[in-house]
C-alpha cells in the first residue's frame, strides 16, 4: 500500500483535531475508509453515516474498490444528497 494525501472537508475536521489534511496508508477507497476509521476513531460515526469521497475530481459513496493512486487528489466530505 502506499501513502495517499486525504483533505478533510467542512465539520469533518473536528474528528480529526482540526487537521484538514492527513496521510493514509491505502490503495482502495475501502481501505482509505478503514484507516481513517482507525486512524481518527472520531470519525467512525460519520463514516458508518456515509460520507462521500472525491477522488481526482470525481465523487464516490459506496466504491469500495475504487483505486486510488498516491498522486490523486483525494477530498472527504459529507454525504452529498440529491434534492
Amino acid at each position: 500500500m502506499r501513502m495517499v494525501q486525504v483533505r478533510i472537508w467542512g465539520s469533518l475536521a473536528s474528528a480529526t483535531d482540526d487537521q484538514t489534511e492527513v496521510e493514509i496508508e491505502a490503495g482502495t477507497l475501502r481501505e482509505l475508509l478503514d484507516g481513517l476509521a482507525e486512524k481518527y476513531p472520531g470519525l467512525k460515526p460519520q463514516l458508518d453515516r456515509g460520507v462521500s469521497v472525491a477522488i481526482d475530481g470525481k465523487v464516490y459513496n459506496d466504491s469500495w474498490f475504487t483505486p486510488i493512486q498516491p498522486d490523486s487528489e483525494v477530498v472527504l466530505l459529507a454525504r452529498l444528497r440529491g434534492g
